[in-house]
């Protein structure tokens, strides 16, 4: 698809385009329907560029350094610096869909799990019958 400069196109034409995409996003219930209704709407490199970038504010709002964020991701600094400065002066929709992707992980059990795979704890919280001792001491807490 050919791009477009915004600036080109006449104000009430770019309302009607835009109404039409948020519009059609909300009308979605599930979060079936959504995955379906972005992969008609966006290639595979798009999708993920947009990943990217909600992945990149999720790293700042977990106050990762633009180091850590570069290594981890391979993103050059001006792509994080131009998301940091849309959570800065956005209008709070990176924090509010971090948020909510941090409360379906959680729902999913995801977040329990820790990152280090094939860890002893990484083990011990995927296999918990498996370590059933184990867990009953490690997570004992001590009486004071």
């Amino acid at each position: 698809m050919v791009k477009i400069n915004p600036r080109k196109i006449n104000h009430i034409d770019r309302m009607k385009y835009l109404d039409l995409l948020w519009t059609s996003i909300t009308s979605l219930k599930s979060r079936e329907e959504t995955k379906n209704f972005f992969k008609d709407l966006l290639s595979e490199s798009e999708s993920i560029m947009l990943s990217r970038r909600i992945m990149i504010a999720k790293c700042l709002l977990e106050n990762m350094s633009y180091e850590e964020i570069r290594a981890r991701m391979g993103v050059g600094n001006d792509n994080i610096a131009k998301v940091h400065s849309w959570l800065a002066s956005g209008f709070g929709g990176y924090e509010k869909a971090v948020r909510e992707f941090n409360k379906a992980l959680d729902k999913r059990g995801v977040n329990k799990i820790p990152s280090q795979p094939l860890s002893f704890e990484w083990l011990r919280k995927k296999y918990p019958l498996h370590f059933l001792l184990f867990n009953l001491f490690l997570d004992k807490k001590p009486d004071k």
